[in-house]
């Protein structure tokens, strides 16, 4: 990663116990007030600027990178997903996305997520717990391309699924990279078949394309199960300005 951003707040206001008593109130009254500043800016929402063209929804971008074959619970994985920064608008979009390595550049077990502000890229979230995703292997050289539309669809709101979309994912791993977009109701297969189609066309998929649907419950009860092993477009994929 070329930036992280780092959110957390080193509060190191500690006090030697044999300081007189006032003073000692009056340095617990400063860190109180220091504490509830820093809170506060902790809460502060992200607002769209002056003539900056804002989006229907604020979303986070976050990064994620682990070890293979490390058993991974939930814990470990919260702690180890890092939150890069929310955007509110079109142009903090693009003031991020321009500082970011490309899918296709990363190295390892990475992940990059985008999720809606508030929704965090974990199967267990209040807002992922009774959804799905749709999954898109791809052989190596694929991500980055497929990566920046499927996000600029959802920021765009192509998918034209009201409040369904949760997020996207991108997995950079040896062999192959994967996507998928997250939406909220798996049992929903009215919305799940148009974010299917939607996902076909905006990525100009070959129609023999593998997609798979899997809900994040399978996923808590197999996680290492994510489908048939088959690289996609080894001999389909045509860059898009050279369709016939």
């Amino acid at each position: 990663m070329n930036e992280t951003f780092d959110y957390n707040y080193d509060d190191s206001g500690d006090h030697d116990q044999n300081e007189e008593n006032s003073t000692s109130k009056d340095g617990e009254k400063e860190k109180t007030e220091r504490d509830k500043n820093q809170s506060s800016s902790k809460r502060k929402a992200v607002v769209p600027g002056p003539a900056e063209h804002p989006l229907q929804y604020n979303y986070t971008f976050w990064y994620s990178r682990r070890t293979p074959g490390r058993p991974t619970s939930s814990q470990s994985y919260e702690q180890n997903i890092k939150q890069i920064g929310t955007f509110a608008s079109v142009e903090q979009f693009w003031r991020f996305y321009s500082h970011m390595v490309r899918p296709g550049d990363l190295t390892g077990h990475s992940d990059f997520h985008l999720f809606k502000e508030g929704i965090k890229p974990m199967w267990e979230d209040d807002a992922n717990k009774n959804g799905g995703k749709w999954i898109i292997r791809l052989r190596k050289g694929l991500a980055s391309r497929c990566w920046e539309n499927l996000i600029l669809a959802m920021l765009g709101e192509q998918f034209m699924v009201g409040e369904e979309i949760c997020g996207a994912v991108v997995s950079v791993r040896f062999q192959e990279d994967i996507i998928s977009i997250w939406n909220k109701t798996a049992s929903d297969q009215a919305t799940t078949a148009r974010i299917r189609d939607t996902l076909r066309r905006v990525l100009n998929l070959p129609p023999n394309t593998i997609m798979e649907y899997k809900t994040h419950t399978d996923s808590i009860k197999m996680p290492g199960r994510l489908g048939p092993q088959r690289l996609l477009f080894q001999n389909l994929w045509k860059p898009r300005l050279n369709v016939p």
